[in-house]
């Protein structure tokens, strides 16, 4: 004999069954913004995509964030506490004929019961320009509110049109409190305990992907349980993360990471780039912030290589460009080439050293005044106080450069810059020189680093 209420009672156990037996990540799925970890800088109170959600204005809007860190789970919410209906499509495998039955159907339900749509496509960057065109009239009348979640930068992914119809809201890696969180979480819906380092080497390893830890962690478990020998509380030890991770954790403590740093940046002054590299090694293996090191080589760009290869700064600030737009693990390659990069330069100090001596100076109370050519004479009476007056640009003489008094009276003949005669920095020196009408001595740009 049939029930009419049996295919519910069918579905309401396997959803019990999946609730109970699924992967963590998705028991562990929050019910509300408030359960949301991380992303504080969208979801606290009065910030952007609360104050949207909390007045049901949300508009359309782009989620653009790394792997694992809830835009998923984000648009689920969002929807959940708007009264507009949800549905959810996958750029991989939808076609223009499903966005059109979604706008069918959006159209009926606005017209039948009042209710708009919310389209949820995820991996929206999959979609082609024609696929996002047949999405743009939809989007520009309002009758389905998007949210397009990519891993990949929106503004070479997304269609400028569609773009500019929505708002971007950029999610960041989780830190690692909020990754310890989640493994809390995680450890008490699994009724098991873990040893602070093993819940460190998930959270260092797994690159603020909050998925990626969760993963691990069951992974972890498992093997914990296994080895569990009679019934009891499981406890997760540093051995079991490692096994979860195929990786073995690299001990770094807070003296590590200032002794790691010094030898590492030491390496690279030191124009050893296989010690640069083992250090670099030692720093990503422990999980060292990726975005640490890049400010690291940033800086050693100026105070070590400096002028005897201007190119190196480019070169490291364009490595720190890529750890925000690509993130490891791959960033490390564009670290390992900034890091070999100014360990092979030559190396100068000497437009770090001259600020110094020149900030030495003013300290001391040796300043001057501004030379009267010098100052500014745009304004109205500049001229008739004498600003400006006997200035000559460089712009206008045969060599690019005239003769002509740029320090304070006071500082005449002063000097902080002591070039060094290494790599580009001798031959701009001999130019520099040359220009002035100096002859350089034996040791200055006439060596192999001299003037081409």
């Amino acid at each position: 004999m049939s029930h009419g209420n049996e295919p519910d009672l069918f579905a309401a156990h396997a959803h019990e069954q999946l609730s109970a037996r699924g992967p963590l990540a998705d028991r562990l799925r929050p019910s509300s913004l408030d359960d949301v970890v991380g992303q504080r800088h969208l979801l606290a109170p009065g910030r952007p995509l609360r104050a949207l959600v909390d007045a049901d204005r949300l508009s359309s809007v782009i989620l653009w964030g790394p792997p694992g860190t809830g835009k998923t789970t984000l648009a689920r919410l969002v929807a959940e506490a708007s009264s507009k209906a949800f549905v959810p499509l996958s750029a991989v495998t939808a076609t223009v004929k499903d966005i059109r039955e979604v706008t069918a159907s959006a159209q009926h339900r606005l017209g039948a019961e009042g209710r708009g749509t919310i389209l949820f496509l995820d991996e929206i960057h999959r979609f082609t320009r024609s696929q996002q065109d047949a999405l743009l009239p939809a989007v520009e009348t309002g009758l389905v509110v998007l949210i397009g979640a990519t891993t990949e930068n929106p503004y070479f992914e997304v269609n400028p049109p569609l773009l500019s119809r929505s708002t971007l809201l950029r999610l960041h890696p989780l830190d690692d409190d909020s990754l310890r969180e989640l493994a809390r979480r995680g450890l008490d819906v699994e009724g098991a305990t873990a040893d602070d380092d093993a819940v460190a080497h998930l959270v260092e390893r797994c690159g603020g992907d909050g998925r990626h830890l969760l993963t691990s962690l069951e992974v972890a478990l498992a093997l914990a349980a296994g080895a569990v020998a009679e019934r009891g509380e499981v406890r997760l030890a540093l051995a079991d993360a490692e096994g979860a991770l195929g990786a073995t954790a690299v001990r770094y403590g807070r003296d590590d990471h200032y002794d790691v740093v010094s030898a590492f940046i030491k390496s690279i002054r030191g124009s050893d780039p296989d010690a640069a590299l083992h250090w670099l090694a030692r720093m990503l293996e422990a999980g060292e912030d990726a975005r640490f090191i890049a400010r690291r080589l940033v800086i050693s760009a100026s105070e070590d290589v400096g002028m005897a290869d201007p190119l190196a700064l480019v070169v490291a600030d364009a490595a720190a460009r890529a750890v925000d737009f690509v993130g490891l693990p791959e960033a490390r390659i564009n670290l390992a080439q900034a890091t070999v990069h100014l360990a092979l330069a030559p190396k100068s100090d000497s437009a770090y050293a001259g600020l110094d001596a020149a900030a030495a100076e003013v300290r001391a109370g040796a300043t001057g005044e501004v030379p009267a050519h010098l100052r500014d004479a745009h304004y109205r009476g500049a001229k008739q106080l004498g600003h400006g007056a006997g200035y000559r640009s460089p712009h206008g003489a045969p060599a690019g450069w005239v003769d002509q008094q740029y320090l304070p009276e006071e500082l005449r003949g002063s000097e902080y810059y002591h070039p060094k005669q290494h790599g580009a920095e001798g031959r701009l020196v001999a130019r520099w020189r040359a220009r002035r009408g100096e002859v350089p001595t034996d040791d200055e740009g006439l060596g192999e680093n001299g003037p081409r």
